[in-house]
């Protein structure tokens, strides 16, 4: 399925190995990786097209599925569940009712979704007329081509602190940043700060090896901060360029995963941008160009913009929290059948 700017598989829980290891080393077999082209596999050789979701129902009364989001690695056979994915998440809903996991109502659709890499929830609506799932509409979102069926996907508060380091600024590196987790964990950095307009293509971004280690340190560093860890092996957090808005909307950016550039941008890394964009005195506050009376922001990207309605309270610790997050994505089902993933290497090298 095509989920936002995303694409991936996704597979009930019940298809694949319980066994976490055994299920990864499948899912890199049928993926393709480790190959930079995955020619071997499903992957479109991108961290945005090597991705895969796993469904099941959940036991959360709260909840009607689980997903397990795992980004796959192309050049390396590595599998990551330390983050959540966004984009694949606007699938989850449709998914859930093509399996038969999620009765359709005549009309629209409702479905609870449990995220199990941070344990955050998520509602997601789509039209489901006569009980079943429809993809043809006229939403447009920037990074897909042509229209689909609009999926509205409500976040409500996450239990994770809005600012994890307990402050709205701290420094690394030498550069001011702004750590927020409004669903993903992510840094906001002004992109004139790294001596970049932030303007640049990804592939002009991704060229720039002084940009591309001054990053690295970055992330290892704001990492431990954030509370993250040894982040050297994990797509997170994200790191966010911030530069004045070319287009009308409230802020232009340019994130990493981690150092291939986002074409786009992820829909809960948009989420923490908006959410970091309404803290009173945050990295990249006075370059963002915001309506105070209007919960909508355009955070504006390398192939378009993406809405984001955001507003922010006080937690019961006095510091800003998140209040409401909403975003309205498209996904569209693009095949439906059997994947058949290359042999497993035998133990002595051969297959």
């Amino acid at each position: 399925m095509r989920g936002g700017t995303s694409k991936g598989a996704y597979f009930l829980a019940s298809d694949l190995p319980a066994e976490p290891a055994a299920r990864d080393e499948l899912l890199l077999r049928i993926m393709g990786s480790p190959d930079e082209r995955q020619i071997d596999g499903l992957g479109g050789a991108h961290p945005l097209t090597s991705k895969v979701a796993v469904v099941a129902p959940s036991a959360d009364p709260h909840a009607d599925v689980d997903y397990l989001f795992l980004q796959i690695a192309v050049d390396r056979p590595e599998v990551s569940d330390r983050q959540n994915c966004g984009n694949l998440l606007a699938g989850i809903g449709p998914f859930a009712v093509e399996r038969g996991l999620v009765p359709a109502g005549e009309e629209r659709t409702a479905v609870r979704v449990r995220m199990l890499n941070s344990g955050d929830l998520a509602t997601a609506t789509f039209p489901t007329p006569g009980g079943r799932v429809q993809y043809t509409g006229d939403t447009e979102i920037s990074g897909v081509p042509g229209t689909a069926a609009p999926v509205l996907i409500e976040f409500p508060p996450g239990a994770s602190p809005l600012l994890p380091t307990g402050r709205v600024r701290d420094e690394i590196d030498g550069i001011p940043v702004t750590c927020v987790d409004n669903g993903m964990p992510t840094v906001l950095m002004e992109a004139e700060a790294l001596k970049v307009t932030g303007y640049e293509s990804p592939a002009e971004l991704e060229a720039n090896p002084a940009l591309t280690d001054r990053l690295r340190r970055i992330r290892l560093g704001v990492g431990r901060l954030m509370g993250l860890g040894d982040v050297s092996a994990t797509t997170v957090p994200k790191l966010t360029l911030l530069a004045p808005p070319r287009y009308g909307g409230a802020i232009t950016t340019r994130t990493f995963i981690p150092e291939r550039c986002h074409t786009s941008i992820g829909v809960l890394g948009a989420a923490s941008v908006a959410a970091g964009l309404r803290l009173d005195a945050g990295v990249g506050t006075d370059l963002a160009r915001l309506d105070p009376a209007d919960d909508r922001i355009r955070i504006e990207h390398p192939t378009g913009f993406l809405d984001i309605e955001s507003s922010l309270g006080t937690g019961a610790d006095g510091l800003p929290a998140a209040r409401r997050t909403a975003v309205v994505r498209t996904a569209r089902k693009l095949f439906d059948g059997t994947v058949f993933p290359r042999a497993a290497a035998h133990p002595q090298g051969g297959q």
